[in-house]
């Protein structure tokens, strides 16, 4: 299988404690990879070391082939990265930024200001190029930002929490950037908080608990590993709510259910106690509840 990123064993500390404690990871070529994990568990540093930001201390990494460590010119060549807020000079209008980037990439200034009009319009940001960035949107910032990590065309793409602070509506806009970025063969590497984020994009999430991968799979593998379906129950009367509880023998308002046939069986015993049901579904495990059993506590 063919693998833009790959790690083995990553360790990296900080006095006495262990950020990563030999982490392995692989991000298959062309698709999105989701690294999860709680505050502290060691995403940021596994970010910057893949980025060459950051030299592990045992382990070993590689982009496309070029290892991190013994070969970063290399790699950063290969490679763009959006840290977790706006790194754009607000100062300089949109397409400033860009321009700016291309020309310290090498570019002459025909080439840079064609690029930059060239990823304005594929981030709908034209009309606001002649803008300062400070005028932007949370949103405009986060795009006009990726748009600058893509101005040499990376082949990996690195995204740290691009997301954090953006309302509902601007991260729905970038994840459809996202989207077509890998539509065009880009490797995404994404660091969220955001479990629907995830599960919307990523096609392989590695889960990272204390410095250590939890668990690596499809979405769907790691929600088979939280168990079978879930009953969710929401009683119409809140002075049902304990009642229900007791019989469901839960401290939720859901229970796992591990045979199908068992569902029916628990609602006709909440109906013959008299509890009358708002709402119930049957559903399989989300990725907040794979987080809460792999890890022990939500994020």
């Amino acid at each position: 299988m063919d693998y833009a990123i790959e790690a083995e064993g990553l360790v990296k500390t900080y006095g006495d404690k262990a950020a990563l404690d030999g982490v392995d990871l692989r991000a298959r070529t062309g698709t999105v990879l989701g690294v999860l994990g709680p505050n502290g568990a060691g995403k940021t540093t596994a970010v910057r070391i893949l980025a060459t930001l950051l030299r592990p201390d045992s382990g070993h990494a590689r982009v496309h082939g070029h290892d991190v460590a013994a070969r970063p010119a290399e790699v950063r060549k290969l490679i763009g990265l959006t840290g977790q807020y706006a790194s754009v000079d607000e100062k300089l209008t949109g397409t400033q930024n860009l321009v700016m980037m291309s020309r310290l990439l090498g570019a002459d200034r025909a080439a840079a200001r064609a690029r930059a009009a060239e990823l304005l319009e594929r981030f709908g940001l034209t009309d606001a190029a002649g803008r300062a960035a400070s005028g932007y949107s949370g949103g405009m910032r986060r795009r006009l930002d990726l748009a600058v990590s893509l101005v040499s065309r990376p082949r990996v793409l690195f995204l740290d929490e691009p997301t954090t602070g953006l309302d509902p509506h601007a991260r729905s806009e970038l994840w459809e950037v996202v989207r077509g970025l890998v539509a065009d063969g880009v490797t995404v590497l994404l660091t969220t908080q955001y479990l629907e984020e995830a599960d919307q994009l990523a096609d392989d999430i590695l889960l990272i608990d204390a410095g250590r991968a939890a668990a690596q799979g499809t979405p769907d593998e790691l929600k088979a590993m939280a168990g079978g379906h879930r009953l969710d129950v929401r009683p119409l009367r809140p002075e049902d709510v304990e009642k229900t509880k007791a019989i469901l023998g839960s401290d939720e308002l859901s229970i796992p259910i591990h045979d199908l046939a068992a569902a029916p069986a628990v609602l006709r015993k909440l109906d013959d106690a008299g509890v009358v049901l708002a709402e119930h579904a049957l559903r399989l495990p989300s990725l907040d509840d794979v987080f809460l059993t792999l890890t022990g506590a939500r994020k």
